[in-house]
C-alpha cells in the first residue's frame, strides 16, 4: 500500500510540457499558430540565445480580454473547440488548449494581449506555471506572447538544447512551414537583433517560396494539379534536373495544416520514376485536400503526423499527380510546350500514351528539326551529326541539342516495353535457327516465374531439358541487338533478386531490358538510324532521361552558345 499517489501539479504541468515544448522552435509553432487562429494578418517573432534567452511573438489578431486571457494560461483552455464531434476536421491549427499553460509550465511568461483597437488591454505574468501578476494596459488589437528563461527550472531539459545558431535554424524552419501554409499573412523573424526571416503577404506559392528560400528555388519548380475521387493534391516540384542529392526541401500540407508523413513523400518521388538517379532527392511542395473525416488530425500532441482513411489511395492520387505534372515539363525541355492529360500509373495506361505520343510527334519533331517530311525521313534543313560515336548533335531553333545516343535509346525502349508490359503481347522475330541458352537452377525458376514478362517483351522460351531453354522468337529493337545475352542478363538479374517486389517488378524489368538492350556508346550509326532515333526519342513521355534519371538531351541554348565565344 501506498506506492500509488497522485503527482503533484507542477509535475503534471511539466509532463504535459514536454509533449509538446521541445526546444524554441516547438514555442515559436505554438505562439504563431495561435496568431493565426486569432486571424492575425502580421505577425512578428524575436529571438535572442536562439530563443533560449528570449522568445516574443506578437500579432494583430483578435486579442482577448481579461477573463480570456486569465483562462487562457490554463491547461485545456481554448476557444477553438467545445465538443468531441468537433475533433474531425478540425479547421484551426491549435486546438488542445494546452500550448500556453505547457509553455507557461517552463519559462517566465509574459502575455500581453487586447480585443479592441484604442481600448485597455491586459498584461499577465506568469513564472514556473504560477500566475504572479494580472495588470491593465493600453496596446493596440491584438496579442503579444514574451517567453524569458526557457526551461530555465528544469535543468536536465536545458542541457539537450543545442547551439544558439542551430535552435535558430529550427525556428526559422517552424515559421517557414507556418509561412507556407499562409500566403495572406506577412511574416517576420529577428534574431539577436538580426533580420533572418522577411516573408511579406503574396498570391502565390511560388512567391512565398522565393521569399524564404531564393529566387533560384522557385524558378526550379513546376505546378501540380491532380484531382481524383475526393482527394486533390496541388503545390509545386522541383524539375528533375535540377534535384541533388543534398538540400532537398519537402513541405507537405493537409486541408491547410502543415504534416510530417513519409510514405506520402515516398509515393511523391516514386512520380519522378526513371527520371532521377538513385539518392537524388527532389524538393517537394504539395498541399492535400481531403473530407475532413478521411483525415485524423488529433494522433500527435504536437499536431505533427496526420492518419489517413485510405493512405494507399492517398499515396496514389499523390504519386499520379507528380508524375503527371512532369510529363509537359520533360517534353518541354526539348520541343516546347506539350500537353498530355493526367493519368492512371505507366503499367495501366502505357499504351493510351503511347498512343497519344504517336499523334502529337510529327508536330513535335518538325519543330524541332525544322522538316516537314514524314516521320523517320532523314531531315535536310537539321542534319544530324555523330561525335565520339557516342553523341548526336544538331540544331535547334533554342540552340544545339546533344543526345546520349544509349542513353536516348534506354529511354526509347523503356517506354516501348512498358507499352508491351501492358498490352500482354509484343512484335517478335522469329528465328530460323532456334537459339539455346544453358542457364543455373535458380535461373530455370526464375524463367518459369516470370514467363509473362518475357512474353510480352517478344522472347519465345520453351524448356529443352535439363538446364537449357530455346528461344524460338525474340525482340528486334535493332539491328545491332544481341538477343541471347540480353535474355541472360534479365533472367540474371531476375534471378539474383535486382528488381524487386512484384509492386515495381514491371517497371524495373523493362528498364533492366532498356539498359541491356539499347545500342551502346562507341556504335557507329548511320543518318537513317541516328534520325529515327531522336524521333522515337521525342515520342517519348519523358524524352530528357534515361531509366537511370540521367540526361538524354542537353540543349546549350544559343546564347550560352554566344557567351563562351564573347558573343553576348
Amino acid at each position: 500500500m501506498g506506492r500509488i499517489a497522485i503527482l503533484p501539479t507542477v509535475v503534471i504541468d511539466q509532463i504535459a510540457a514536454g509533449e509538446v515544448v521541445e526546444r524554441p522552435a516547438s514555442v515559436v509553432k505554438e505562439l504563431v499558430e495561435n496568431a493565426l487562429d486569432a486571424g492575425a494578418h502580421n505577425v512578428t517573432v524575436e529571438l535572442e540565445d536562439g530563443g533560449k534567452s528570449l522568445i516574443r511573438v506578437g500579432d494583430d489578431g483578435a486579442g482577448m480580454d481579461r477573463d480570456d486571457a486569465v483562462l487562457a494560461i490554463d491547461r485545456h483552455a481554448t476557444s477553438k473547440i467545445r465538443s468531441a464531434t468537433e475533433l474531425i476536421g478540425v479547421p484551426t491549427y491549435g486546438f488542445r488548449g494546452e500550448a500556453l499553460a505547457a509553455i507557461a509550465a517552463v519559462s517566465v511568461f509574459e502575455l500581453e494581449t487586447a480585443a479592441a483597437e484604442g481600448g485597455t488591454g491586459v498584461r499577465i505574468a506568469v513564472r514556473g506555471g504560477r500566475l504572479e501578476s494580472v495588470e491593465d494596459v493600453a496596446r493596440t488589437r491584438g496579442t503579444t506572447v514574451v517567453v524569458r528563461r526557457l526551461f530555465a527550472k528544469t535543468p536536465a531539459r536545458r542541457k539537450f538544447l543545442r547551439s544558439a545558431r542551430s535552435e535558430t535554424r529550427a525556428a526559422v524552419e517552424a515559421l517557414a512551414v507556418l509561412a507556407l501554409a499562409r500566403l495572406d499573412v506577412s511574416f517576420v523573424l529577428t534574431s539577436d537583433g538580426r533580420r533572418v526571416t522577411e516573408a511579406p503577404r503574396v498570391a502565390s506559392v511560388a512567391d512565398r517560396i522565393a521569399a524564404l528560400f531564393g529566387r533560384e528555388l522557385a524558378e526550379q519548380l513546376v505546378p501540380v494539379e491532380h484531382n481524383d475521387g475526393y482527394a486533390t493534391v496541388r503545390g509545386l516540384v522541383q524539375r528533375p534536373a535540377a534535384a541533388r542529392r543534398s538540400g532537398r526541401r519537402a513541405y507537405l500540407f493537409v486541408n491547410g495544416r502543415p504534416f510530417r508523413n513519409p510514405f506520402i513523400v515516398r509515393a511523391a518521388e516514386a512520380g519522378y520514376r526513371a527520371t532521377i538517379p538513385q539518392g537524388v532527392r527532389p524538393s517537394l511542395f504539395l498541399a492535400l485536400h481531403v473530407p475532413g473525416d478521411r483525415v485524423d488530425v488529433n494522433v500527435h500532441p504536437a499536431k505533427l503526423e496526420v492518419r489517413f482513411r485510405d493512405k494507399v489511395f492517398v499515396e496514389r492520387v499523390v504519386e499520379e499527380g507528380v508524375r503527371a505534372a512532369l510529363r509537359p515539363v520533360a517534353a518541354a525541355a526539348v520541343a516546347g510546350s506539350r500537353h498530355v492529360t493526367p493519368g492512371a500509373p505507366a503499367v495501366r495506361e502505357a499504351t493510351v500514351r503511347a498512343e497519344a505520343a504517336r499523334e502529337h510527334v510529327e508536330g513535335e519533331v518538325q519543330s524541332l528539326l525544322g522538316v516537314a517530311e514524314p516521320l523517320f525521313a532523314p531531315p535536310e534543313s537539321r542534319p544530324l551529326l555523330q561525335v565520339f560515336n557516342t553523341y548526336i548533335v544538331f540544331e535547334t531553333p533554342e540552340g544545339l541539342a546533344v543526345v546520349d545516343q544509349h542513353s536516348a535509346h534506354e529511354r526509347v525502349l523503356y517506354e516501348q516495353a512498358m507499352a508491351q508490359l501492358a498490352a500482354g503481347a509484343a512484335v517478335a522475330q522469329r528465328l530460323l535457327l532456334p537459339l539455346t541458352v544453358d542457364l543455373a537452377p535458380q535461373e530455370l525458376e526464375a524463367v518459369d516465374a516470370h514467363r509473362d514478362l518475357f512474353t510480352s517483351l517478344g522472347y519465345e522460351v520453351e524448356p529443352f531439358g535439363g538446364r537449357s531453354v530455346v528461344l524460338h522468337a525474340v525482340p528486334n529493337p535493332h539491328p545491332r541487338f544481341d538477343a541471347g545475352r540480353c535474355f541472360e542478363e534479365l533472367v540474371g538479374d531476375l534471378a539474383q533478386g535486382r528488381l524487386g517486389g512484384l509492386s515495381n517488378r514491371l517497371e524495373r524489368f523493362a528498364a533492366t531490358y532498356g539498359c541491356r538492350a539499347a545500342v551502346k556508346a562507341g556504335q557507329v550509326l548511320d543518318p537513317v538510324e541516328m534520325q529515327e532515333l531522336i524521333q522515337r526519342l521525342l515520342a517519348c513521355e519523358l524524352p530528357p532521361h534515361d531509366v537511370h534519371g540521367r540526361p538524354a538531351m542537353v540543349i546549350l541554348s544559343r546564347t550560352e552558345v554566344g557567351r563562351r565565344f564573347g558573343r553576348t
